[in-house]
């Protein structure tokens, strides 16, 4: 079989031990310098502008369905000012483009590989069969292509597609292969919501370039990706409105954590989360996001007079201020109407199934400082040939869900379910994780308790730890619904 090893050709560095320690998660006020600095010259924050993301468009919408084309391939795209990065994308994006797509009706995207590695395409967060999964081992190679059909059984949300090929998937993912996919459904629609131009998706993560300005990718470097980008460009600034805007956050990082706030400590909307609208809105200062959850927020302006500059911050190491503190720069530069409105109520959730199974899960990795850590799901590293949960078609099930590591945190992804979170450590979960969930933050000693119904498709489907790093070093499992 082959190995994360010989996949990444030894490139495990001097931080590659380097696990994210209690350092790496403390306020950025007491945080210490990162080990790595960057070997270029990174503009001063809020130097250039922050792009919005492009649309991809249909090649076909016949036969009730929308129809796409898309290509992976390498290309050179200006990241930092002046400078050709190699990055990886879906049809020459970086970051990738938004799919917006619509409950009810089937997306079909025929992919071609003109990378020199084989890829899968998972959409995560999606309801798919297995065989339009994306799963670790079902990847497609160089010079072939492959066909995903969603059916888009399931409530609106803000999903995202990225490759999942096992060994691989970390390295694919920080290279630029991944997309948002924004799918609506007419509860949605029907709510005056800020939309159209004022619907911004934002795509944040972290980043480590050489002297030559290219990306530099070695396993477990969370003290070395120490530029933060906001849709592709370091720490950019964003022309608005004086009016309200809703903002479509996903944390594409393999590995940072972000807490997010506004630097006047002014008032944010969360509305969404992972896996579509909230029951109802809630009013906060911060918004924390583990790598792969989505926040949707909104942000209302029309408080600031124009010529304001609000800085969106992040208060969580590892990295100082000055490198991972400042996000984007929202600048009010004009005034505007808005008809919009947050409202009270935005869906109601049916009532939980009475759950027949209670199951617990344990994640884990070695953090004793050894060259080339492993990660363990109930103790064990990923076997694609094993199956470790079964569970029977139509059921509810409660996951207690536990980080067993003392230093390193770790989030829980599952694959084909939005879950429901129970509790946290014991207690209630707040209102930002009182939605629908698909990927759920576990600090160190943490356990969440979740609930998830099994009732659509039949087959095998992974759950794992959404730090890519740590799913690619073998943190993950198998589940069957038969």
């Amino acid at each position: 079989m082959v190995t994360r090893r010989s996949v990444l050709g030894g490139a495990i560095g001097a931080a590659g031990a380097g696990l994210l320690t209690t350092g790496g998660l403390v306020p950025l006020l007491s945080a210490q310098s990162a080990e790595a600095t960057e070997a270029v010259t990174v503009p001063a924050p809020f130097t250039v502008r922050m792009p919005t993301t492009p649309v991809l468009s249909p090649i076909s919408v016949l036969g009730g369905q929308d129809t796409y084309a898309v290509t992976m391939k390498e290309v050179a795209r200006e990241i930092i000012p002046g400078v050709q990065t190699k990055v990886l994308t879906y049809n020459g994006n970086f970051p990738g483009p938004v799919l917006r797509a619509r409950s009810g009706r089937p997306v079909v995207i025929r992919h071609r590989n003109n990378l020199g590695m084989p890829v899968s395409v998972h959409l995560h967060g999606g309801n798919v069969s297995p065989e339009n999964d994306g799963g670790p081992m079902d990847t497609f190679g160089p010079g072939t292509s492959r066909t995903y059909t969603y059916p888009n059984q399931q409530a609106g949300a803000g999903l995202w597609f990225h490759d999942h090929a096992h060994h691989m998937e970390s390295e694919h993912v920080y290279r630029g292969l991944s997309a948002t996919y924004l799918l609506s459904d007419e509860n949605e629609r029907s709510l005056p919501l800020p939309a159209g131009q004022y619907e911004v998706p934002i795509a944040l993560r972290d980043a480590r370039f050489d002297e030559a300005g290219q990306l530099v990718y070695v396993m477990d470097d969370v003290f070395g990706r120490t530029t933060i980008l906001a849709n592709g460009r370091p720490s950019p600034y964003f022309e608005v409105a004086a009016r309200k805007y809703r903002f479509r956050l996903l944390n594409s990082s393999n590995m940072r954590f972000f807490q997010l706030r506004l630097s006047d400590g002014g008032q944010m909307i969360q509305i969404g989360t992972d896996g579509g609208l909230l029951e109802r809105p809630f009013t906060t200062d911060t918004i924390g996001l583990s790598p792969a959850e989505r926040a949707d927020v909104v942000i209302d302006f029309s408080r600031y007079p124009v010529g304001t500059k609000i800085v969106l911050e992040n208060t969580l190491g590892p990295g100082t201020p000055d490198q991972v503190g400042k996000v984007l720069r929202f600048d009010v530069v004009r005034t505007a109407s808005d008809p919009s409105r947050v409202p009270d109520r935005l869906r109601t959730f049916p009532a939980l199934a009475p759950a027949t199974v209670q199951r617990n899960i344990v994640l884990s990795m070695d953090e004793d400082g050894r060259e080339e850590p492993r990660g363990f799901m109930d103790g064990q590293e990923w076997d694609y040939q094993r199956i470790d949960q079964t569970i029977a078609h139509g059921t509810s099930e409660i996951w207690t869900v536990t980080n067993a590591n003392k230093i390193v945190p770790h989030n829980f992804h599952m694959h084909l379910v939005q879950f429901r979170l129970l509790e946290r450590n014991g207690a209630p979960v707040g209102p930002g994780e009182a939605g629908a969930k698909d990927t759920v933050r576990l600090f160190p000693g943490e356990t969440v308790k979740l609930h998830a119904t099994f009732n659509t498709y039949k087959g095998t489907y992974v759950y794992h730890c959404h730090l890519l790093d740590h799913s690619a070093m073998g943190m993950m499992a198998n589940f069957r619904i038969r």
